[in-house]
Formats: C-alpha cells, sequence, structure tokens
C-alpha cells in the first residue's frame, strides 16, 4: 500500500514526526502513520517499538499546541514478523495545531495536502483560529468549585493507574487560569448532571413504566451504573426449533455497550443536555445531544473518521479501558446493525436498534434461570477457596483479578466470552491476560481448542 492523503509511513522514528502529526490534526479527516514502514510500504520495524511508544507519548505531549491528548492513539502491531507502530490521529476540535516552539506561524502550523504535509497559509491559520471553538467543556468554568474526584481516583487505581497531586492539570479538568472546567465537573464525586434510563411497556411513550436516573457523580460511574442496568434488560430468548435450541439476547451486547459509550463520550455538555436511554418492546432508543461534529460527513462518521467532541472525556474513557481506539466504535456497531440505525438533526444524534425478532413467542422464554445458575455457579467459584486466594494477591490490579478468576471458572473461556462478561473489549482482555502470564499466574495449553493453566 503506497502512502495516501490519510496514510504516512516511516522506515523510523525522526525528528519530523510532530509536523506530521500536526498536519494530521488539523486536517478534516484525520489519518493515520506507521512507524517502522519505508516509502514504497516495505517493513523494516522497530528493534525498541515499546521505548519508541513511551518518546512518542511524551513528545506529542509536550511539543504540540493545542494539547493533543485524547486524540491519538499509539498501536502496537507485528507486520512481516517485525514489530511496528500505528499513531492513530483524530481531527482536532481546537484548529490550527502548531508546533508549541514556532507557535501559530507558517513555520510552526502544517496541513496535509495529498501525501504530504505542507506549511499551512497565513491566512489559512487566521481563519482556523478565528474559527476555533471557545464553547467547550474546557473552556467552561465549572459553576462550583469546591469538587472533589474520589471516585476517578479509584477508577485509575483499578486500572493501574495511581493519579498525583497535579491530576487535575494533567487530564485537562482546569481552565487556563487554573480553575475547574466542566469537564472536570462531569467526573467530580457530586454534580448536577442527571442521566435518565426510561423503560415503557409499548412501543409509544404513552406508559411509562419504569424511570431509573443516574448521575449527579462521576460521569464514569454513571456510564457503568446505565451499562449495567441496559445489561440486564438486555435478557436472553431462546427459541425452540425442530433441529435446535437457539439463544440470543434481544440486542447484541457488545454494539449496545459501544452504543452506550458513544452516547457519552460525544454528547454536547455545553447546554447542559445530557444522554437519555428508552426502552420500548420492541426497540431502544439511544439519544445524544449535538449532531454530527463540523466539518464531519456521514459517510465519514459510518466510515470510522474520529473528530472527538469532549477529548478530555475520550482521553480519560480510554484510560480507563471504556473505549479501545479512536474511531473504533462507529464501525463496531455496523457490524451488527445497519446505518439506518442512525438518524441525525442539528442538535441531536440518535441510535435506534430493533429488538430481535423471534418467529414464535410460545416458543420464547427469559432465560432467568440460566442466568441465575451461571451466576450462583459463577459467584460461588468468585467466592470459594480459590477466588479468596485470587483476591489476596497485592501484585494483580482488581481487573486481572477479576480476568483470573473468570479462568479459573472456566479452564477453556475464550478472549471473548471474557470480553463479554466485563463488558469491556478484546483488545484489555488480551493486556490482562499477557500481564498473567508475564507475572506467572497462567499458561496457555494448546491453540484455540487448549485451555488454562492457573497457577497460585
Amino acid at each position: 500500500m503506497t502512502e495516501t492523503n490519510r496514510i504516512e509511513y516511516k522506515r523510523e522514528l525522526s525528528d519530523g514526526l510532530e509536523k506530521e502529526v500536526i498536519a494530521f490534526l488539523n486536517y478534516r479527516e484525520g489519518g493515520i502513520i506507521h512507524i517502522g514502514i519505508d516509502k514504497d510500504g516495505n517493513t523494516y520495524g522497530l528493534a525498541d517499538a515499546d521505548g519508541d511508544q513511551l518518546k512518542i507519548k511524551d513528545r506529542l505531549k509536550n511539543n504540540i499546541r493545542p494539547s493533543a491528548l485524547g486524540l491519538f492513539d499509539i498501536v502496537s502491531e507485528e507486520r512481516d514478523g517485525k514489530n511496528i507502530l500505528k499513531i492513530i490521529l483524530a481531527s482536532g476540535p481546537e484548529k490550527p495545531y502548531h508546533l508549541k516552539k514556532y507557535g501559530m506561524s507558517e513555520k510552526g502550523c502544517f496541513i496535509r495536502l495529498g501525501s504530504a504535509a505542507e506549511p499551512m497559509p497565513q491566512k489559512m491559520i487566521d481563519e482556523l483560529f478565528a474559527k476555533r471553538t471557545r464553547n467547550s467543556i474546557s473552556k467552561i468554568k465549572a459553576g462550583r468549585q469546591d469538587l472533589s474526584f474520589s471516585q476517578l481516583k479509584i477508577y485509575y487505581e483499578e486500572s493501574g493507574y495511581t493519579l498525583g497531586k497535579a491530576f487535575a492539570k494533567n487530564l485537562e479538568l482546569l481552565t487556563e487560569d487554573g480553575a475547574f472546567n466542566y469537564a472536570g465537573y462531569l467526573l467530580a464525586d457530586k454534580n448536577n448532571t442527571s442521566i435518565k434510563v426510561a423503560k415503557y411497556s409499548g412501543i409509544t411513550r404513552t406508559d411509562l413504566i419504569e424511570s431509573n436516573e443516574y448521575g449527579h457523580e462521576c460521569l464514569v460511574k454513571a456510564t457503568k451504573q446505565v451499562i449495567d442496568k441496559i445489561a440486564v434488560e438486555n435478557r436472553t430468548t431462546t427459541k425452540i426449533t425442530s433441529k435446535e435450541r437457539q439463544q440470543a439476547n434481544l440486542w447484541h451486547p457488545i454494539a449496545l455497550r459501544e452504543a452506550i459509550i458513544n452516547a457519552f463520550v460525544h454528547n454536547d455538555y455545553t447546554n447542559e443536555i445530557t444522554p437519555k436511554f428508552e426502552i420500548f418492546t420492541d426497540r431502544i432508543e439511544i439519544t445524544s445531544a449535538g449532531g454530527l461534529p463540523e466539518g464531519l460527513s456521514k459517510q465519514e462518521f459510518f466510515e470510522g473518521f474520529s473528530v472527538p467532541r469532549n477529548k478530555e472525556l475520550m482521553r480519560i474513557f480510554k484510560d480507563l479501558e471504556l473505549v479501545e481506539q479512536l474511531g473504533s466504535g462507529i464501525p463496531r456497531i455496523l457490524e451488527h446493525y445497519g446505518k439506518e440505525s442512525f438518524s441525525f438533526s442539528d442538535n441531536f444524534l440518535r441510535m435506534t436498534f430493533i429488538a430481535k425478532e423471534v418467529a414464535d413467542e410460545s416458543t420464547i422464554r427469559e432465560d432467568d434461570k440460566e442466568v441465575g445458575q451461571k451466576g450462583g455457579v459463577t459467584g460461588g467459584a468468585m467466592g470459594g477457596v480459590t477466588g479468596g486466594a485470587i483476591d489476596a494477591i497485592d501484585a494483580l490490579t482488581k481487573r486481572q483479578k477479576e480476568v483470573l478468576k473468570l479462568i479459573a471458572t472456566n479452564t477453556t473461556i475464550t478472549y471473548t466470552e471474557i470480553a463479554e462478561t466485563l463488558g469491556i473489549n478484546e483488545s484489555p482482555v488480551g493486556k490482562h491476560i499477557n500481564a498473567l502470564k508475564t507475572k506467572g499466574f497462567i499458561k496457555r495449553h494448546g491453540g484455540t481448542q487448549g485451555y488454562w493453566e492457573i497457577n497460585l
């Protein structure tokens, strides 16, 4: 594959990386930079991919303004038996991005033209700066400043991170004058943000039978509560046919989870409107405030081009493994639902997922008994000797312990089954399993049809 307007190849990590990154941040479609591949598409690989990855993160964090945090992913891949790095870049919402040392000048600003990064003309720099959105959650001062973040700190600790004293600045939860911004307000232990999950008895909004309110707390916690609540509503149905017994959820669990998280991360909070979740007998509707981001077409939206509306939230949700990588959510949903499931207006985006059709309702039952049995067995195993021994291991994070417990309960469990059980993507599952292997707690025997050996 040759270089294009969205793909750049670099044989090795060089001094010109920031220039290429800035060009993609200023480009309306973003782009991808491959490190370890030459201009002709030949794979050379990197001798120290992990070290280069750390260097890239540090350089992009410190050398580019406005902050690019939350706008890029760095993914390690193996190609032709060699290690390479892939930098996935979103189109930035605060153009023009520039080299810190040169400022907003033709020497510091770049734009993608064809397959090259070119200096940006001063007229374009001035026009982009004039249009830069000031009304974003990072620039709005929080209405209250007596904020605490114990919940957020706990979530970071569970993911293996420790938030230091400067966490508010590092996570961009402060305005330029050092006050807490609206992003900080949304992530604080207490706020006035209300998230509603409504359930109706039919296919219209005339008969509300259940209304659950979440929020008034850290947005991460509210997100997890909504995911858990809708997972309960996403019951398993069973259809008995002459040939087999078929089981399925009302909605595909991974696509549904992606849709929920997408609604939280990309919601326009500047008017204090929150996402809305509504469950009907024939469908579920997920509505978020804000239409398509400026400059992003419907086709680009469906192809996974990423223009994060709230890059601060995106960065934190990625840190906590709620989001896998930039631009992955919508394509993941489209693997199971068509484009007709999405409707757009100037002020809202709605996702409507029809419940899985079942031919003969007389043969359907909610799988409550089976779910209860499964939960009982799993809970028993977790609460027993093995679960207690795992809980006592200080060397593991909470999530690693959860993965290890699932493996201990079922030694033939797959990555996909672990991901679905924990409500996370397969990529972080792989990271946790690699950590458990490295620490000597598990060992794999055989390939995809093999089993796990536990060492406690």
